[in-house]
């Protein structure tokens, strides 16, 4: 019950009706039905049904038409009739006005135990803040759950709140609310370890013989201990004489993450641009882009020459730089704000854009990475980031079903 007091309904006398039991067919027409004969006016409405069983709360002011009394009588027997309970309260007025500073936490858990949501909730509260309704995004392959809460800034809430989840080990999101939440939004993603579950320059590496050299010298670059351009050049070096033809051996080789079709899929069902920037290479991230209908992708380019890779890249570098570049470049072309677009990586090379971005996904990242971005995802379901968009697992099967 959460619509702000009004003027009209400030300083009015109000019923709080409450009714509880077994779900079944009728029970909110016949509710209100049984109010309309006292001439009562809607206030607030609010239902939800968990397990088969209803709870339906109506504000509504008192009665123009017969006494309180008799209304409440009317509805007692009415639910008794459908073995409900029924509570009914006397008050003033509609709630009382929600605090300034208002944000939806989203909160994912594989599982998402009592334990770990009373902790959160505490946070929230320690922060200053009012849960004012609590919603299922999700019930596999995680539990998501997202408060709608106010009293407090998104921004202090985040940070009080990423300290709290990295402790429990649960994810939580934290946006502020608005109407941009639903606007269309462009979308950019790291490939490497983000939307592939490969690192496309080992998979190079392996049909060259010398993979455990590069992926050592990928996974320091990851965790930032190395220049990534330096790296780049460097692990290219050693694919210096493998036969092009190893370009579609590769292209066959790479992994989605699991979820990625389902969040592309459902991006672009709602109107939304998708993207990747990369730091590997073009020869991949361009087959991805006609096999999932992106939107815009860049990345470094292998130099073919008789046939054979160079061991060179050419063009420009996609780097850590590169990809907030890219990021607004793309953001631009669609005609997007730089604060209506989400950012998804793992790497170090990703923070720059994460930064960037309206909204920072750390997608199962390094650890330098989870401190530095907005939110952290540490399921290996890359859809999941549909959820801190505020769009439920039932919303994105049934769009499935819909279009076969």
């Amino acid at each position: 019950m959460s619509a702000p007091q009004s003027p009209e309904t400030s300083d009015v006398p109000t019923l709080l009706v409450k009714i509880f039991g077994k779900d079944r067919p009728g029970i909110t027409a016949g509710l209100f039905d049984t109010l309309a004969a006292y001439s009562v006016d809607v206030v607030d409405i609010e239902q939800v049904v968990t397990r088969g069983r209803i709870t339906l709360c109506a504000l509504v002011t008192e009665p123009s038409v017969g006494g309180e009394g008799e209304l409440r009588a009317t509805v007692h027997s009415w639910a008794e009739s459908l073995k409900l309970q029924a509570e009914i309260i006397s008050g003033t007025g509609d709630n009382r006005p929600r605090g300034s500073g208002r944000s939806h936490v989203t909160v994912l858990g594989h599982p998402l135990t009592a334990e770990s949501t009373a902790a959160i909730a505490a946070r929230i509260t320690g922060t200053g803040g009012n849960i004012d309704r609590i919603f299922r995004l999700a019930k596999y392959p995680v539990t998501a759950v997202e408060f709608a809460v106010s009293g407090c800034e998104t921004e202090p809430l985040r940070t009080a709140l990423a300290t709290e989840a990295a402790e429990i080990g649960v994810d939580v999101a934290v946006v502020s609310t608005g109407l941009h939440r639903r606007a269309q939004r462009l979308v950019v993603m790291d490939v490497d370890s983000t939307m592939i579950q490969d690192e496309v320059i080992e998979l190079f590496a392996a049909h060259a013989g010398c993979e455990n050299e590069v992926a050592e010298v990928t996974a320091a670059a990851m965790r930032g201990e190395l220049d990534f351009e330096q790296s780049l050049h460097a692990r290219v070096a050693l694919l210096a004489g493998l036969d092009a033809s190893v370009v579609e051996k590769v292209r066959a080789e790479v992994r989605l993450t699991p979820g990625a079709r389902t969040l592309i899929r459902t991006l672009k069902r709602l109107g939304y641009q998708v993207g990747v920037v990369s730091g590997g290479f073009t020869q991949v991230t361009d087959d991805l882009k006609e096999r999932l209908g992106l939107d815009f992708a860049s990345a470094n380019t292998l130099e073919i020459a008789d046939g054979k890779l160079t061991g060179r890249v050419t063009g420009e570098i996609v780097d850590r730089a590169g990809k907030a570049r890219l990021l607004r470049r793309f953001a631009a072309e669609a005609g997007v704000p730089l604060s209506q677009t989400v950012a998804i990586g793992d790497g170090a090379n990703d923070l720059d854009m994460l930064n960037a971005a309206g909204l920072g996904v750390a997608f199962n990242a390094k650890p330098v990475v989870r401190k530095a971005a907005d939110t952290a995802l540490n399921v290996p379901f890359l859809d999941a980031v549909l959820y801190l968009l505020g769009i439920t697992r039932e919303e994105v099967e049934a769009a499935d079903v819909h279009e076969g």
